[in-house]
């Protein structure tokens, strides 16, 4: 099975990223590190390089491309701090090692726009984005996608792209928790969606029931899909809270295997071939 975004090498492992990295690999599990602006994407190349069964990306998240407060599963919040896509920069760690699979994680963030000086702030991530994109397709690589209440925008600029013959690998909509048609409308233009631990997630009041994304999950194609932990973030509900790391992967797989009355050994061996097809992993 593949974690196909997690950030195993941010600091939350300092302590035990080997272990970690061990744990997963023992359960045959392996996975894509995933860069979100230039020091940690160096990071995520060296971690990759250093160790079998992880591959990396190298992006700016969309968050970091201007200052403000990043939130992360109901986090108290990380102050961001103001960080271009430099092109020049990422083509050369890109051609720094075959670890390098795909640019991202890049995108649009619309959640928590500033009561003042929003229009800025969208006109900046829409530009960075474009960067990456443009790199994305000059060096013939996917892209890994963070879209957060900004479908439309993110369709829109893809779709010119693809018109245009540009992004030939395409990419995936990592986090995906729209609905079934925006997913539709992904998928439509060759995108993947990815699943993450909050397709787990229990209505805290009414456990028995599937929750909006459980259904977009169960009625999507699983050969659109991928599955991920985006750890160390978003653990799933039996772990919900505490840190997450990538060999839990699995009970994403498995609630989807339950939503769509399948095994999990059909989800592993299709989202699987998948990660490795977009990704081209042997």
């Amino acid at each position: 099975m593949m974690d196909t975004h997690c950030h195993i090498h941010f600091p939350a492992y300092d302590a035990d990223r080997d272990e970690v990295i061990h744990r997963a690999q023992d359960q045959g599990v392996q996975m894509i590190t995933i860069g979100t602006k230039l020091s940690s994407s160096k990071a995520a190349v060296e971690l990759a390089d250093a160790h079998d069964d992880v591959w990396c990306t190298i992006g700016v998240h969309p968050s970091h491309v201007h200052k403000g407060t990043l939130h992360q599963d109901d986090d108290e919040g990380t102050e961001m701090h103001e960080e271009a896509f430099d092109v020049e920069a990422y083509r050369a760690l890109a051609s720094s090692s075959k670890k390098v699979i795909a640019i991202g994680e890049v995108g649009l963030d619309y959640h928590r726009l500033p009561d003042e000086g929003a229009d800025a702030v969208i006109s900046a991530q829409k530009r960075e984005l474009r960067s990456a994109l443009d790199l994305a397709d000059e060096l013939h690589l996917p892209i890994v996608l963070h879209v957060r209440d900004a479908h439309e925008d993110m369709a829109a600029i893809l779709s010119e792209y693809v018109a245009s013959d540009r992004l030939q690998r395409r990419g995936v909509v990592h986090c995906f928790t729209g609905t079934v048609d925006e997913a539709k409308a992904y998928h439509t233009l060759g995108f993947l969606t990815s699943f993450t631990g909050i397709v787990t997630f229990v209505d805290r009041k009414r456990s028995d029931t599937l929750t909006d994304l459980m259904k977009t999950a169960q009625a999507l194609p699983l050969e659109m899909m991928l599955v991920e932990t985006d750890a160390p973030y978003l653990a799933p509900q039996s772990h919900r809270g505490k840190r997450a790391e990538p060999w839990m992967v699995q009970e994403v797989a498995q609630k989807i295997a339950d939503l769509k009355g399948i095994s999990i050994e059909e989800v592993d061996r299709i989202t699987t071939a998948n990660a490795k097809r977009l990704f081209e992993i042997a």
